[in-house]
């Protein structure tokens, strides 16, 4: 389905284009591509997590996995329901980040663009990189 049918179906029916839209969210493309950069993830954390100590089954978990990885970062876990407040969210993920990053040995720099923008990048580079984890 092109924009121009979507734009006609809109203007046609709008319970047309909200059906949609819901299909191109929920379609099997869009799921795969989402599982597989969930495990690609899972794989770089399930490293991380076994570098700081901790069983590496953890990162295959949705919520305990960012659980551990704030304790990881040396703060409670208890913290995570910061990202359920808008706005602030955001300031404790690059928070989260950049504490990580230092428990590792990187800098602020590698934290905030490898860690918070790019963290499938970021989280291979720690747990299969030469980085030590150093408890804060």
């Amino acid at each position: 389905m092109n924009l121009a049918t979507t734009i006609r179906a809109a203007a046609d029916s709008p319970t047309d284009a909200v059906s949609n839209v819901y299909a191109t969210i929920f379609s099997g493309a869009n799921i795969t591509i989402g599982l597989i950069v969930y495990v690609i993830i899972a794989i770089a954390l399930w490293k991380v997590f076994t570098k700081a100590g901790l069983p590496g089954i953890l990162a295959i978990i949705p919520i305990v996995n960012t659980i551990f990885l704030i304790k990881i970062a040396g703060m409670s876990g208890w913290l995570v329901l910061l990202y359920l407040i808008p706005l602030v969210n955001i300031i404790f993920a690059i928070v989260v980040a950049v504490k990580l990053g230092k428990n590792f040995g990187k800098n602020g720099v590698f934290s905030f663009f490898l860690l918070w923008l790019l963290p499938f990048i970021g989280y291979f580079i720690l747990g299969f990189g030469s980085a030590q984890y150093r408890r804060a």
